[in-house]
């Protein structure tokens, strides 16, 4: 399993979030360079040592009050709904993916995300070594991608489980599903064994 594949199934899809946050920095980042240039006179004393706000802004805003205002508020509050979107879209829950086997119709076959999970997380279970295993299905419908959590058993062989899940139960996930591809990020954790009690 190449890096870039897990990489798929362990990303949530942030692509935005990220591309929003990156311009908004990007923004802030030229702004408070160019105040430094400013202010460290390298564009000339004259402007290093000039008010903030032009006076000749500030005159035009102060003939032109209302429409300013308006502007202002139409701003904040576009700002505000966006900030608010953002947030949201942030914080809902990652989707679980529906899988169409068969889009014919009168004929339609869909395997709910939480039946991939079971039957992945019951073979993963079935294997030398795992104590338990935690399965979700993530990703999209056209793109699913599943997260597995394996628990070790200690002295478990690490080549061999690997071996195991990726021949065997991934293999037998994609060939069920009819898929190509089928990314995984698989994270392995050694179980804790039980405390023992002393007499």
């Amino acid at each position: 399993m190449s890096k870039t594949i897990a990489a798929k199934a362990l990303s949530r899809s942030y692509t935005g979030e990220r591309t929003l946050t990156f311009l908004v920095g990007l923004l802030a980042f030229l702004g408070g360079a160019l105040a430094l240039v400013v202010g460290f006179g390298a564009l000339g004393e004259f402007r290093g040592r000039r008010a903030l706000l032009d006076p000749i802004a500030v005159a035009w805003l102060g003939s032109h009050a209302t429409p300013a205002r308006i502007a202002a508020i139409v701003l904040g509050v576009l700002l505000f709904v966006l900030g608010l979107r953002w947030a949201l879209r942030s914080l809902r829950p990652e989707p679980r993916p529906d899988l169409d086997l068969d889009r014919t119709e009168g004929a339609e076959l869909v395997v709910t995300a939480s039946a991939v999970a079971d039957a992945v997380q019951a073979d993963a279970e079935q294997l030398d070594g795992v104590s338990r295993a935690r399965v979700r299905a993530v990703g999209s419908r056209t793109s699913p991608a599943l997260r597995i959590t394996l628990w070790l058993r200690e002295g478990t062989d690490l080549k061999a489980v690997w071996s195991d899940l990726d021949g065997r139960v991934l293999t037998r996930a994609r060939e069920s599903l009819g898929l190509d591809s089928l990314p995984a990020a698989i994270r392995l954790e050694l179980d804790t064994a039980p405390a023992k009690r002393v007499h």
